[in-house]
Formats: C-alpha cells, structure tokens, sequence
C-alpha cells in the first residue's frame, strides 16, 4: 500500500509539473484524459467537463474529436460519475450527459443509430433497418441500409409503400416496369438516387468491383423490409397447375421452384445495359424516369457550404418523398429553421453534429449524431444542425414525406418582419443591442448553411 501511495503521488507531481510546463509555453496544450484532470489546476482553468469550467453561453463542445470524456459539470453545478459506465456511448452524446443551460422539459428520444439495428445476413449481402419499432418517433419514415456484393440480387419485388433510395458507395443497376407496362434499367453510383411508386415492380443488384451500399428510404414507419411482396415467395405459394396455365407449360417445369424466397442472393454478373435490354414485338421503354443524379446538381451555395434539393420539382415521380444534401463546412451551421408540411428524418453521412430541438411549451432537448446516426425531428419543431468539428464537414441527407423541400427560416422571417416590432420581442428598451441586432437580419437573405462569424 504505501509504494502503490508513493506511485500515484510522483505520478501526481509528474502531472502537475507538465501541466505548469505547459501552460507557461506558447505552444498549444494536447488532449488530456478528462478523469486524470479533474482537480488539477488544468481543469481549473477552463478545460471542458471540470467543476471550475465556466461556459454560460453553451459553446458546442466535440468530446470524440478533442478525445474528452464528458462528465455532468456545467457552470459549477453537477458531481462526477461513480458508478458503472459506457465511456464510448457517453463521447457519442455528449450533450445528453451535460446538456446545455437551456435544455428544459422533457421529450422523447429523437436519435437512432444503424449501429444498433439488428443485421439480416444473406448470401453476398446483409440489410438492417431504422423503422418505428427501433425509434418510435420515426412515424413518417422507415430506413433500410442494405449491401450487395459483385453480382448479387435483392430479388424481383415490389412494396405497398413507395421506395427512395440514395446510393452510399459502389455501382448498382436497378430494373422496373411502369404501369404502361415500360421497362426501365440503369446503373447507378455513389450520390444517385432512385425511386418506385407503390406497387412498382423492381429489382437491384451489385455491380463491380466491390457491389454497392445504399440507404432506402420508405414513406412510412411501419415499413418493414421482411414484408415485401417477393417473386419467388409468391411462386413457391402458387400451385403448380396454376403456374403451368398462367406461363402455357407442364407443370413438371416448375418443380425446379425454390421453396420458399431467395430475397438476396448470388447472381449472375449483368453485361452491359444495351445487352440486357428485353427485345420482342411488344416490348417498350419506360417513359418515366426513376432514377435522378442528385450529386451532379449544381449545389445552392451558401456562407457555409452546399445544398443540393431533390424533389417533384425536379424530380417529378417522387412525389410522396423529397430530400435536402447538405454539407456544412467546419464550424458551421445549418441556420436555425422548422418544416411546416412534414417531419425531418436526417440520415448523417459524415461527420459529427448536435441539434437543438424546440417543441415549443418550454421544452427542449440537444441530441448528437455523427455517420450513420438517424435524427427525427417532428414537423414545426424549431431546429439547427451545428457542425462539432473545426476540421472536418457535416454530410446530412434531410428526408421528407412530402412532394416539396418547405422550410421556415428564423433569420428571415424576423428580417420580412417590422422592425419596431421584433425590437419590442426582443431587445425592448436597449438601444445598442437592438440597432446592432436589426442591422443583422436587414435585408432578410436566406442562408440555409451559415458560416462561423463569431468564436
């Protein structure tokens, strides 16, 4: 007991005398072990997560980019955690473990992450989902991740509901049919996107070298991707002698059925388009298109990145899902804003961000997502997305049961407003900071994606 004492005091001196060292150079401090700090003059003096750090403004703060674990402190209120923990969960969310000041209420959870679905594993693929079950707030929309290697199938199927999807990575070629009995094939890649109307039939599958990955999204929560109409499930539950009638064969050919669904399977590897495509006398194109490049748009720029908006204005068969890609470079900030005609499912593709969410009677709640995180925000809840890295960009995919991208801009609706009016709301009575407050908003210019002006 007393060498394990004298230990951990030397360790202590060593510690504290590099934390002087340090603070006496110009050189910028490293990242510290949170738990070893706390109570050493480090901490006092400001580092997030400690008794004595100070922020009454809730600065954002990226507990997995500055290597931080975060501990329930805020403004010299809070304790540290004794009892069992899940360290990484805890730098996944840190806003969940010190919430900022204004947070207040209470509201149900708004974050998912694929992570945590469970994965249905076929032959050359696997597919899991974010649906009502895995979070209940996910009402309007279900979504499916899915992954085709080289050359596998997710079969010949069709949905009750409509299906959109955007392609993560890879090339995957989709077929369809039209309800004027139109074929339709085409290859898609990374930042493409599809979609199929209720009932229409289709069928993906991985191209070379490595197959695909997508994110398919489905107009309703309820959606599940084990109960889609399949091709040779139906078969397999069709008697033969209805089969052979139906096709004008022996009903000896069918014996060779599978017995029940193949959902994903090896296929054979697709040749060229112009190969492929069905020849006949009464065989005809598609006059739809069911597939949109949305990564080729050219994007909506703003202070603080690009936006590029996917829905029946351009793309005019997607009429029950429209979309938003955004990308908020380091430090910035999708503009505080609500959607008056749908919920926002968010699916983030890189990047780590925290969202504010207001539900109006006093409640509020700040969740944390990055990569592969889903985020529902209810209709008309106000809202921001704040970019946690000073290095790196936000990628968000918002999603929309809806035919239109709508949204409500905070800055400019208070900048369309009369101006002795919003200084009556808010600066009643201070001249300085309502001159310097409606000087900000004159003009009244939307900026979906802001930049960072102030630290």
């Amino acid at each position: 007991m007393q060498l394990k004492s004298f230990t951990t005091a030397a360790g202590q001196l060593a510690l504290l005398w590099l934390a002087a060292t340090e603070l006496c150079s110009a050189k910028p401090l490293p990242q510290w072990n949170q738990e070893l700090l706390n109570g050493s003059p480090r901490a006092a003096h400001g580092r997030p997560y400690s008794r004595k750090h100070s922020d009454p403004y809730d600065h954002k703060v990226d507990a997995i980019g500055d290597k931080l674990t975060p501990l329930p402190w805020r403004n010299g209120d809070g304790a540290t955690m004794m009892g069992p923990r899940n360290k990484a969960r805890e730098r996944q969310n840190p806003d969940l473990v010190r919430p900022p000041s204004t947070d207040s209420g209470t509201m149900p959870n708004l974050r998912w992450s694929f992570a945590d679905s469970h994965i249905r594993i076929e032959e050359g693929g696997w597919t899991r989902q974010t649906t009502v079950r895995e979070l209940g707030a996910s009402t309007e929309i279900a979504g499916v991740n899915m992954r085709l290697e080289e050359g596998v199938i997710r079969e010949l199927h069709w949905h009750k509901e409509a299906e959109w999807a955007y392609v993560l990575k890879g090339k995957v070629r989709v077929t369809a049919i039209d309800l004027e009995g139109g074929n339709f094939i085409d290859d898609l890649e990374e930042g493409d996107l599809w979609y199929f109307p209720s009932g229409h039939p289709h069928s993906l599958q991985g191209l070379s070298p490595n197959g695909t990955e997508f994110l398919l999204v489905f107009d309703s929560g309820s959606f599940s991707e084990d109960s889609t109409f399949i091709l040779t499930d139906w078969l397999a539950h069709t008697p033969k002698a209805v089969l052979a009638q139906n096709f004008r064969l022996e009903p000896e050919i069918f014996e060779a059925l599978p017995k029940s669904e193949k959902y994903i399977f090896q296929g054979s590897v697709p040749g060229p388009i112009e190969e492929e495509r069905p020849t006949g006398e009464h065989i005809k194109k598609s006059k739809h298109n069911f597939t949109h490049k949305l990564l080729a748009q050219e994007p909506v720029n703003t202070t603080g990145g690009e936006v590029r908006i996917v829905d029946s204005t351009n793309f005019p068969l997607s009429t029950t899902i429209a979309a938003g890609h955004l990308t908020l470079h380091p430090g910035a900030m999708r503009e505080m804003h609500w959607h008056p005609n749908a919920d926002e499912w968010s699916f983030f593709l890189k990047g780590r961000a925290r969202v504010t969410i207001f539900a109006a009677e006093g409640n509020a709640r700040t969740f944390d997502y990055q990569a592969g995180d889903v985020g529902v925000v209810p209709r008309n809840m106000g809202h921001f997305i704040e970019n946690l890295s000073d290095d790196e960009p936000v990628e968000v995919l918002e999603i929309f049961r809806a035919d239109r991208f709508r949204d409500f801009s905070l800055f400019q609706w208070l900048g369309e407003t009369p101006k002795r009016l919003v200084a009556d709301h808010i600066f009643q009575g201070d001249k300085e900071r309502t001159e310097k407050f409606l000087n900000s908003i004159d003009g009244a210019e939307k900026d979906l994606i802001k930049s960072r002006y102030l630290d």
